[in-house]
């Protein structure tokens, strides 16, 4: 028997469910099929449970740093100890709280029914889950994304982790090599290595978080190294040799080989969309696998829509749930908005983050503009120095002609925080004063943004 709705939304990750409220309120009957884990990525494998342990992390760090501030634990020696089962049993709880909140709102959700199972097309209105049978005028995608596991000479002989597996450890690597340098592979590094194991980062490419500026990759990997971690880049012929309980992992075919005990994989993403059958709904993917979408993401089929890490548009929680908005905007609200409307940003977290808005300079340079650029060390951020935390820089790239912000990188303390103040003002379309004649409060480091913007020189 066929189950009709107007609805069917595949994917319970951030875009989901939101969706599916508003639907609903809207009158509709709505299916939200999940296979997996309620909540997506973010909530069970990604923002919830890593900044958990990010924040465990770095209590750690401030514990052993507390005789700068005057505080002296764990007597003479200031020894402090990690509890890893402790800190993963903190983690599983805030994660579970998440993910069980968002499937008793879609439980009690009038108009809308949980489906658990593995949803495939049957054509462009039918999907089958296990030996159910469901059609809908309209069906959105919201399958989020996996790890990508590189073709890596001996990866197989042993037994790796991604981000998802390495969840599970409650205990601590005695050393951990991670394969990758972005920003998955970054905030597991600096997290470990506060817990205490020995960490070495190996990346393929000339230098870590490729797609930032220059000065950026260069301070993380001083602030990085500055904690023992040990970072090789340039490994263009990695291949692993498994040796007793661990393996050696030969970066190069000329370079001496990185011994562990723990071997974490982080090189990236790809959507998971080659088991839905959507050739059978002749929906069009890319080359890497992502569902081609227009400016208000629907797809190659008039009525089905594609939201989250699977349509290519940005890998991140805050553009998914973007997406909803999005949908939902044009559908129910006669309110055309657009995915090229929105402003790239985005968040590194480590200690101190990096918050990350519109364009880098090296992009304004290769786009020929004449633009204006500031930039304050956090030694120059008074806040930053009463805290005690005066690693990392602020940056920002103005348009000379129109005034406006085309972009901003604030790695420092509150850097995640801060950028927000700069794309508030990017998206609004105003011009850079209208942050540099604002009076902000003392002391904050937001307050040094306006310094920064009047003491601009020239991009060359």
């Amino acid at each position: 028997m066929t189950r009709q709705f107007d609805a069917i939304i595949i994917g319970a990750g951030q875009a989901g469910p939101p969706l599916a409220g508003r639907l609903t309120a809207a009158g509709q009957t709505v299916a939200v099929i999940e296979r997996k884990l309620v909540g997506g990525t973010c909530v069970n494998y990604g923002c919830i449970p890593t900044k958990t342990l990010v924040a465990s992390a770095h209590t750690a760090h401030v514990a052993r740093r507390g005789a700068e501030f005057g505080i002296i634990i764990g007597g003479s020696t200031g020894h402090v100890t990690v509890d890893m089962a402790k800190v993963k049993a903190r983690k599983d709880a805030i994660m579970l709280g998440d993910r069980h909140g968002v499937e008793s709102w879609l439980e009690g959700m009038d108009g809308a029914t949980l489906i658990r199972g593995h949803a495939r097309f049957e054509d462009p209105h039918t999907i089958r889950v296990d030996d159910q049978v469901l059609r809908a005028d309209r069906i959105y995608l919201n399958v989020g994304g996996r790890a990508v596991v590189p073709d890596i000479p001996g990866l197989d002989d042993v037994d790796y982790l991604t981000n998802v597996g390495i969840l599970d450890l409650d205990v601590l690597p005695e050393h951990l090599v991670i394969v990758g340098g972005s920003y998955i592979a970054l905030e597991f590094a600096q997290m470990y290595r506060r817990f205490g194991a020995k960490v070495s980062v190996v990346e393929k490419g000339p230098r870590l978080t490729s797609r930032e500026d220059e000065d950026v990759s260069a301070a993380i990997k001083e602030i990085l190294e500055a904690e023992g971690i040990d970072i090789h880049v340039d490994a263009t012929s990695m291949r692993i040799v498994k040796q007793g309980n661990g393996f050696d992992l030969y970066p190069r075919d000329d370079a001496e080989p990185v011994s562990g005990t723990h071997l974490l994989v982080a090189t990236g993403r790809r959507p998971n969309t080659d088991d839905l059958g959507l050739d059978a709904a002749g929906v069009a993917t890319d080359a890497r696998g992502f569902v081609v979408v227009d400016d208000q993401l629907r797809t190659s089929v008039d009525h089905i829509w594609a939201m989250g890490d699977c349509n290519g548009q940005g890998a991140f929680t805050h553009t998914s749930y973007n997406d909803f908005e999005i949908v939902a905007a044009n559908l129910l609200d006669d309110d055309p908005r657009r995915v090229s409307d929105r402003i790239t940003t985005y968040a590194l977290y480590t200690d101190p983050p990096l918050g990350r808005a519109g364009m880098t300079v090296d992009e304004v340079r290769k786009s020929g503009r004449k633009a204006l650029v500031g930039k304050r060390p956090m030694t120059r951020v008074g806040r930053a120095v009463e805290k005690g935390e005066t690693k990392g820089f602020m940056k920002v790239v103005v348009d000379a002609d129109t005034e406006q912000i085309l972009g901003a990188a604030i790695l420092g303390v509150g850097g995640d925080e801060v950028i927000q103040d700069i794309l508030d003002v990017m998206t609004a379309k105003l011009p850079y004063t209208a942050i540099s004649r604002t009076m902000h409060i003392h002391p904050t480091v937001s307050e040094l943004v306006p310094t920064m913007l009047q003491e601009m020189e020239p991009l060359e």
